[in-house]
């Protein structure tokens, strides 16, 4: 049973949903992403804000959806053998909205009518968690240390900012929203075990 806890169901979930979205895409045209993705038109004025979330599940290309997919997989399944299924899947989605209401606070500032799509916001969400995990987690990780979490993310953000048509106030906002949130989830945890010690 012990064994089963540690599958990452969530994670295999998520890039399991993520494909599947990919190829009624591929299958239906450009009709079903005009459905899902984050625009400011739709959002805002027509107040689609299921796009908020749906906009994560849709991605533009392969190469697209294999980089964040594989990202992913591997960040989320370490992360959810830590933090537990229940835990990575709202700290994943609260990454992502934080991402993505970033990235419409954004098309608002600038008049940026541009479509976003993509998972990447609550991916570098994924990486804010670790990063508190790293600061506030009880948990020790041998393989993962802040100095290599702090590289990591300062090379995802790089690569972002100095490429093309790259959504960073989604990937900002998600890593943000995440390190807050999993902040919160190590201060939960501390609380409930000393709770748990008192008795």
């Amino acid at each position: 049973m012990k064994r089963l806890k540690q599958l990452p169901f969530v994670s295999a979930f998520l890039v399991l949903a993520n494909v599947i979205i990919y190829i009624i895409c591929l299958l239906t045209g450009g009709e079903f992403y005009n459905q899902g993705i984050l625009d400011l038109v739709d959002v805002l004025y027509r107040k689609e804000y299921g796009r908020v979330l749906s906009a994560l599940f849709f991605h533009a290309d392969i190469g697209h959806l294999f980089n964040n997919m594989l990202i992913l997989f591997f960040l989320g399944a370490m992360l959810e053998r830590e933090i537990g299924h229940i835990a990575l899947a709202v700290l994943y989605f609260l990454s992502g909205t934080g991402g993505n209401l970033l990235s419409l606070w954004m098309k608002v500032k600038n008049m940026d009518m541009a479509g976003s799509l993509g998972a990447s916001g609550a991916i570098f969400g994924l990486d804010g968690v670790l990063l508190a995990l790293v600061f506030f987690g009880n948990r020790n990780m041998e393989t993962v240390t802040l100095k290599r979490v702090l590289i990591m993310i300062a090379l995802s953000l790089y690569s972002g900012f100095t490429g093309g048509n790259i959504d960073n106030a989604a990937h900002v906002g998600g890593l943000i929203t995440g390190f807050l949130a999993g902040s919160v989830w190590c201060a939960l945890q501390k609380r409930k075990e000393f709770i748990k010690n008192e008795h």
